[in-house]
């Protein structure tokens, strides 16, 4: 066995004439002890489980609910009203084929008045004042409503026609219309704010949960002044980049692992024609995050050395905190000119730019642009964290302000 005689740390790596040999990779084992503490701890794996039930449950529905066949049953008198529910079984199928109506025939108001509220019928269909009349207990759905509608306008149209002398397609010329946008973009826009609530909800759950394990991690060591122990065998700033390195890829495990898992359930729903661009939009998402999140790991560590007891950390927590929040709300909240400017401002560009690339509204120089804007973002947050952090760690009389931080002397 080989014994390795390691210097004590004053907070600071400089020191000439030591060598630096046996401490150089001092980082990794820090990175190695944070993954494992993670990867035992029960109650995160147990809220890392719980989540991926709800993806994976969620997904099952879709496909469930997808999968299931509705049945109107329309009560109605006469043979031109079981014609008019045949003509609207007919459109509601083309439609969507998970939807099926069908008539059932009564001699009058008594017996469809029973079918309804016996539930064998859902609605009754019948003669009325000029035109027709649908009577039900209830609202009646929207699907019947507008299959009974158009079926009842073409059959009209078709008689009117005759008696005119003429024919419908030429009484319904020029009533064609169609949607466009100025952008050309065809992604329905519910399905993108869908996507970006979810990329959103993805970042500030890593992020919170993330962050704060380490900002408490730290603030523990220092509490019981074990930190005191620990530099003199290991440089802060490499206990820094260990504990921000193992915290940032047990996070991008899981965020890749949570995404992973929701991109298979959007594959057997409806949406699993978008999925090309939603995958390359989740691509984009999980490099912003582990660019972004590593500027969030360095601020949350600086968090913990400032705080001198664990009652503190909600107040030094308290800008990153904000910041969670600001981006969160604009993941939604945003839309036009300002929503293309936060795609370009680092954190916020974690969710915003993906957004932008499912929405088909980004030029494909925009997410490179911006991943480098974050990248500089990050680069600088721990440049400056890093000699917060060393400042800070070793003062145990009460907590320390970020302005005292950084005038303080190594």
């Amino acid at each position: 066995m080989t014994t390795v005689q390691q210097r004590p740390s004053t907070g600071s790596d400089s020191g000439a004439g030591v060598v630096e040999a046996p401490t150089t990779r001092m980082w990794a084992v820090v990175a190695a002890r944070e993954v494992v503490v993670r990867l035992t701890n029960r109650a995160f794996l147990v809220s890392t489980l719980i989540t991926l039930v709800f993806i994976a449950g969620y997904g099952a529905f879709s496909v469930w609910q997808s999968g299931r066949t509705t049945t109107y049953t329309v009560a109605v008198t006469g043979t031109d009203g079981a014609s008019i529910v045949e003509r609207a079984a007919t459109a509601a199928h083309r439609t969507d084929d998970k939807v099926t109506v069908r008539a059932t025939a009564v001699p009058g108001e008594t017996a469809a008045r029973a079918l309804v509220e016996q539930g064998d019928a859902d609605v009754w269909l019948h003669p009325g004042g000029a035109g027709w009349t649908l009577t039900s207990e209830s609202d009646v759905d929207a699907t019947l409503r507008t299959a009974l509608e158009g079926a009842l306008r073409s059959t009209a149209l078709e008689r009117n026609a005759a008696a005119a002398g003429t024919s419908v397609t030429a009484l319904e010329q020029g009533t064609t219309l169609t949607t466009a946008r100025f952008d050309g973009a065809t992604t329905d826009s519910g399905f993108v704010k869908g996507a970006t609530f979810a990329f959103a909800i993805l970042f500030f759950m890593a992020a919170m949960m993330f962050g704060q394990q380490i900002a408490a991690s730290v603030v523990e060591e220092k509490q019981s002044r074990i930190i005191e122990i620990i530099a003199t065998a290991i440089p802060l700033r490499q206990l820094l980049a260990g504990k921000v390195v193992g915290n940032s890829a047990i996070a991008l495990a899981q965020v890749v692992l949570f995404s992973g898992v929701g991109l298979v359930a959007v594959s057997f729903t409806d949406a699993s024609t978008l999925l090309p661009s939603l995958s390359s939009a989740v691509v984009w998402f999980v490099l912003f995050f582990a660019v972004g999140f590593f500027a969030l790991a360095c601020l949350y560590a600086v968090a913990g050395a400032l705080a001198s007891r664990t009652e503190d950390l909600q107040s030094t927590t308290a800008p990153m905190t904000i910041v969670m929040m600001v981006v969160y709300i604009a993941s939604f909240g945003l839309s036009g000119t300002a929503l293309k400017v936060a795609s370009f401002v680092p954190i916020a560009s974690v969710v915003s730019m993906p957004g932008r690339i499912l929405a088909g509204d980004a030029a494909w120089w925009e997410p490179a642009l911006a991943l480098l804007i974050m990248a500089g973002f990050s680069a600088a947050t721990v440049v400056v964290g890093e000699r917060i952090y060393r400042r800070s760690l070793m003062q145990t009389r009460g907590r320390v302000s970020w302005k005292q931080a950084l005038t303080a002397a190594d």
